[in-house]
């Protein structure tokens, strides 16, 4: 494994863990906390918990747009004093109906779980295997959606698993995505390669901006390399600048990682001297060898 694409297994793993960690183990009822989000104060911060046992077994928070707590009095959750409220979570995987007490923007109570009986028969129809009841909790709280498994579908990737989903929406993968690149030339042979995209935020439009500098239809694994490393169409450009054309994109992975900038470069070169082959410009880097 490349060194600088370690630190994308590790986002992934924590991904897949915060995914199954929002997942429902029981039928009995998930209770829930409304409180404000401190990030953002248009929005309201809700968690939900499984709580069986009388330990917390698995745990969902994050800030919604009150509009999207289908049904909830907002004034009734933010005024003075104590009453009932309910409110409701829909999406294309499923459904949370639920109902507590609230005021003084803080609010708690229950909710139960009713999974999308359409979604599921989408998944089946796919050749996806039927998702748990952990699974199908997850695909609701990450918001998975039909139009990803479409656009996935169209571009002719192999058949995700349920986690693949999970994983695909927690990174926000729609199907716009999937075929933005799959146009751009860049339909991977895995969904994992996909996932390691998205997470590193490689774009079309990203992409583009190498194509300007003479870098078009670069692999797939030297864009994660160049994303991973911050390298940029100014940083290709400096070089260029320099005398350096054409430079392959494992040369610029290496002088990259070992911060060997055009600036290093001008500071070694005296005026009037030729420039120093790559090769030799990693050893002035790393041992401060004279010309």
């Amino acid at each position: 494994m490349n060194r600088p694409l370690a630190f994308i297994f590790a986002l992934m793993c924590a991904l897949l863990t915060v995914s199954s960690a929002c997942t429902a183990q029981s039928p009995d009822w998930i209770r829930f906390t409304l409180e404000p989000s401190y990030k953002d104060p248009n929005r309201i911060k809700a968690s939900f918990r499984d709580q069986r046992d009388d330990r917390d077994h698995n745990n969902w928070s994050t800030g919604f747009m009150p509009s999207d707590l289908i049904g909830l009095d907002v004034s009734s959750f933010r005024n003075a004093g104590t009453r009932p409220l309910h409110f409701a979570i829909a999406r294309e995987a499923g459904r949370l109906d639920c109902s507590g007490t609230g005021g003084n923007s803080l609010a708690r109570g229950n909710c139960s779980f009713a999974p999308d009986a359409a979604f599921l028969q989408l998944l089946s129809s796919r050749g996806i295997a039927t998702p748990t009841r952990d699974q199908t909790f997850a695909l609701m709280a990450v918001n998975a959606r039909r139009d990803t498994i479409d656009a996935v579908a169209a571009a002719h990737y192999p058949t995700p698993s349920v986690d693949d989903l999970i994983a695909l929406a927690a990174l926000g993968v729609d199907g716009r995505y999937v075929t933005e690149m799959s146009r751009a030339g860049y339909r991977p042979r895995a969904i994992h390669s996909l996932i390691e995209f998205k997470a590193l935020n490689i774009t079309p439009e990203w992409i583009a901006g190498f194509a300007r500098v003479g870098y078009a239809n670069v692999p797939g694994d030297g864009l994660v390399q160049m994303r991973a490393l911050n390298i940029t169409p100014e940083f290709i450009e400096g070089y260029r600048q320099i005398g350096y054309r054409d430079l392959p994109v494992d040369t610029l992975v290496q002088l990259k990682a070992l911060n060997i900038t055009p600036d290093f470069v001008r500071s070694v070169v005296r005026s009037g001297e030729p420039m120093p082959a790559t090769n030799e410009l990693v050893q002035l880097k790393l041992f401060g060898r004279k010309r």
